[in-house]
């Protein structure tokens, strides 16, 4: 079995972000890109717990119950943000939506 290392747990971090980013970047569909905002506070979340864990120290770990309450907080209200953005536009095109007048 191959020892876990600070290394591979941030470039898995630095993976998991990157596509996140280009998700974000790419992606013309609101609820894709609300995903991939997500995986991007999990990689961020991933090298907090890596530090946390090689350093020997509970900060880290301290921090990611935070980030996992204002997470919960973020669905809840992005969801409804979206929900309520199609319910006027009857879409969730990011194109579609651009102007917010209406």
């Amino acid at each position: 079995m191959i020892p876990l290392t600070l290394n591979a747990c941030l470039v898995l971090s630095a993976v998991l972000f990157a596509l996140g980013f280009l998700g974000v970047l790419l992606r013309r569909n609101t609820l894709v890109i609300y995903m991939c905002l997500e995986l991007m506070l999990v990689a961020s979340t991933l090298a907090l717990v890596a530090f946390s864990h090689f350093n020997g120290t509970l900060d880290g770990n301290v921090f990611v119950f935070f980030i996992l309450t204002v997470a919960a907080a973020e669905v809840a209200v992005g969801l409804a943000i979206i929900v309520a953005l199609f319910r006027k536009r009857h879409t969730i095109q990011v194109d579609e939506l651009n102007s917010l007048k209406n």
